[in-house]
């Protein structure tokens, strides 16, 4: 959820599991276990955005400049500074090269990138950078699958933000928490899940009530902008915990926190946002799930109705829970045809564990329909 709302997949347990067949799951991606997470920069790129394109200030000037620089500093200075600067300079360089290299796909080469870009960080005792450089290697880990080594990297990162002065609740570090306790859910640490993911929403929450209580007076531009960061925030921490929630059966529990993130997508996003339609979608599978059919068709109706008026990347999702849910219901054919528009779709979009699961759909509808007919022979 947050900013730009690009979600994904932080847990490979799905609730698609638990229902056994029909329905879809987005595909929750690396991006919000990102550095730039829900459009949040990360701390590094924020702080340091200078770095591509503007000038650093040098020795500039003409004779005169020349001359008092000559007077003040020693050509040893001289040659540390420019040493220091050229080594800033390649490990923005390599820092461009591991991210092109990620884009591409290419794991190993970003890998050693990265490697190169740290160790240059830490003989300029760069903090941002280390910061910035341990998160992007800890993301990296994390997509080989690598967890252990991702979990050592965003401690390392959170431990040099807090030793910088960062507070406990800043956005960045709870964002960080947030990866941390994702990590935990899928090593199966429940303890320490449920603790990091209470963290990052009892730390949100409390923010966003002191920032309730300033006078309206007091309430400055940047301030808002960090209230409607904050919020949604909060938002991607409940989703996240509603999947955990959803993927251990607590139901309930998971229903609730998607209905909270719901809210807050629609107050900050909007009723027609993509991702306010994904987490409606996400809460029908919760309702269909509990056994109640006819709230969760209408609830996913609803979401597909918006959608048509929207570019929606996810329509085919969309589409296929709806399937899904029909098909719970018993309406094999309306779900036959939701299927193969999502499918459709899903081919368009190029994506493959769409599509796989649409096709595993599909087989459970005639499935089914084996079944009728095999019970209606009998009778």
């Amino acid at each position: 959820m947050a900013a730009s709302c690009v979600l994904r997949a932080v847990l490979s347990r799905t609730v698609s599991r638990a229902r056994g067949s029909g329905g879809l799951r987005r595909p929750f991606s690396s991006a919000q276990l990102g550095p730039e997470a829900g459009g949040r920069k990360a701390c590094w790129e924020t702080a340091s955005a200078h770095q591509d394109g503007t000038e650093y200030h040098r020795r500039r000037g003409g004779a005169l400049w020349a001359a008092v620089a000559f007077s003040l500093f020693s050509s040893t200075d001289e040659e540390k500074r420019d040493e220091a600067q050229r080594k800033e300079d390649e490990m923005i360089l390599l820092l461009k090269k591991a991210k092109l290299s990620m884009h591409r796909g290419n794991l190993q080469a970003a890998s050693t990138f990265l490697h190169q870009a740290v160790a240059l960080a830490h003989q300029t005792h760069n903090n941002q950078a280390i910061i910035y450089t341990y998160s992007q290697m800890a993301n990296l880990a994390y997509i080989q699958g690598h967890l252990d080594s991702a979990e050592k990297l965003f401690k390392a990162a959170m431990s040099f933000m807090l030793s910088g002065g960062t507070p406990e609740d800043d956005n960045a570090v709870i964002e960080m928490s947030l990866k941390l306790a994702t990590i935990y859910a899928e090593q199966n640490k429940a303890e320490l899940a449920e603790h990091g993911f209470r963290f990052c929403v009892e730390s949100l929450e409390a923010k966003l009530e002191k920032h309730k209580e300033l006078p309206e007076h007091e309430k400055t531009e940047e301030q808002e902008v960090l209230r409607k960061d904050t919020h949604l925030l909060l938002g991607l921490c409940l989703d996240s915990r509603a999947r955990y929630r959803a993927s251990m059966l607590h139901l309930n529990l998971a229903g609730q926190d998607y209905r909270k993130a719901l809210d807050i997508c629609r107050q900050e996003q909007g009723e027609k946002h993509p991702q306010t339609l994904v987490l409606m979608s996400d809460l029908a599978t919760i309702l269909d799930l509990q056994g109640r059919h006819d709230d969760a068709l209408a609830l996913i109706q609803q979401a597909v109705d918006l959608s048509h008026s929207t570019e929606n990347p996810d329509r085919h999702v969309l589409l296929g829970n709806l399937a899904g849910i029909l098909l719970h219901t018993g309406r094999l054919e309306d779900s036959v045809r939701f299927y193969r528009e999502a499918l459709d779709l899903a081919q368009q979009a190029g994506d493959q564990a769409a599509m796989e699961q649409i096709q595993e759909g599909l087989k459970e509808v005639k499935k089914r329909r084996d079944q009728e007919r095999k019970q209606q022979t009998q009778e």
